[in-house]
């Protein structure tokens, strides 16, 4: 076995190990929105090969804390202004994806993200439930540095191991494109999550997903991509979930996103190639978690799980449906040849 391959196959791993701890130590331990922390423990995975040091992760929290609180700050504007309210997070959400197609911190621009959305929604409804997320974040997020330093000492980076390369920029004529193109594909979740918070709160996590996967995948693959990869995450959520009712125990929830997690990760790190993007790959794990995660939290409460799941599913595939359909709107607006003006004769 070559050595890149020898780190390819660590970081599949740490990868598959880190988001099934993290999982089955977020519903082990009730936090809120117990899903949350294994979407960040696998974006942090996904996005650094080397655990996060200490102070680099209170600053980290510090940061969510701080962006995630900008929530709070537009709720009553939203309240009392709802139409200025709306305009002014859709200017904020094509400011900081903007940010992050120029290279900004992919993590601070999630939260940044979160915070404009969730945050300022829940709170709309309810200040408590907007505290609830902050606190579903932040614990998410210690739990999720915890479970990636238990990954990285399991299946540490060899010390001789180049880094991984930064992903090819964007020409900066484009960033302001597809920031706006990232925009739109969020911002009507947003608008969904106003009306009904506890319901569409998942969805909104599925759109900045969406969004940042539009972002890096080519505009001729991106609208297979983006729908095949919600897809394939919904269908592994039912094979899991029908693996898991077997034999109902949190051992097996970790044992069963593990194989799950092992199968992912060695597409997304090419240990046996495909022709889809990583980004695929990725999303459909995160799909997966997100579907999971709502299915669990309904049983727990005794609601239908089924009938959930399908509307979720609905609302999933509805979302990722539109995201196509701006690509392809802002692509052909894009393609279009100038009108050639005439001008009068003497």
């Amino acid at each position: 076995m070559s050595t890149e391959t020898t780190i390819r196959a660590r970081r599949a791993l740490r990868l598959a190990t880190g988001s099934a701890l993290c999982l089955a130590a977020s519903f082990g331990l009730g936090l809120p929105i117990p899903f949350v922390a294994p979407v960040l423990a696998v974006l942090l995975l996904a996005t650094l090969n080397r655990p996060l040091p200490f102070k680099a992760a209170l600053v980290l929290a510090l940061a969510a804390l701080l962006t995630t609180g900008i929530g709070l700050l537009l709720i009553p504007v939203l309240r009392y202004y709802p139409l200025s309210g709306v305009l002014l997070i859709g200017l904020c959400l094509f400011l900081v994806l903007r940010f992050g197609l120029r290279g900004g911190n992919a993590l601070i621009v999630t939260f940044l993200v979160i915070g404009l959305t969730m945050i300022s929604s829940a709170g709309v409804a309810d200040f408590g439930l907007a505290a609830t997320v902050i606190e579903a974040l932040v614990k998410g997020l210690l739990l999720a540095v915890l479970a990636v330093a238990c990954s990285h000492w399991l299946f540490a980076e060899p010390a001789d191991a180049p880094p991984s390369p930064n992903p090819p920029g964007l020409p900066p004529a484009e960033t302001a494109r597809v920031a706006l193109r990232a925009t739109l594909i969020v911002l009507p979740t947003f608008l969904l999550a106003l009306i009904d918070p506890a319901s569409y709160l998942p969805i909104i996590l599925k759109a900045v997903s969406l969004g940042q996967q539009s972002s890096t995948s080519h505009t001729h693959n991106v609208g297979r991509e983006l729908v095949g990869s919600t897809l394939l995450g919904g269908l592994l959520a039912i094979l899991l979930w029908c693996a898991l009712s077997l034999f109902v125990h949190l051992w097996m929830f970790f044992l069963w996103m593990l194989l799950f997690g092992l199968v992912l990760a060695r597409k997304l790190y090419r240990l046996s190639p495909t022709g889809l993007s990583p980004g695929f790959w990725l999303n459909s794990l995160i799909t997966m978690i997100i579907l999971l995660g709502q299915s669990v939290q309904d049983s727990a409460a005794g609601k239908d799980v089924y009938t959930a799941f399908a509307i979720r599913m609905g609302l999933f595939i509805a979302v990722t449906l539109y995201a196509c359909l701006m690509v392809n709107l802002l692509e052909q607006r894009r393609a279009l040849p100038a009108a050639p003006i005439s001008l009068p004769t003497p």
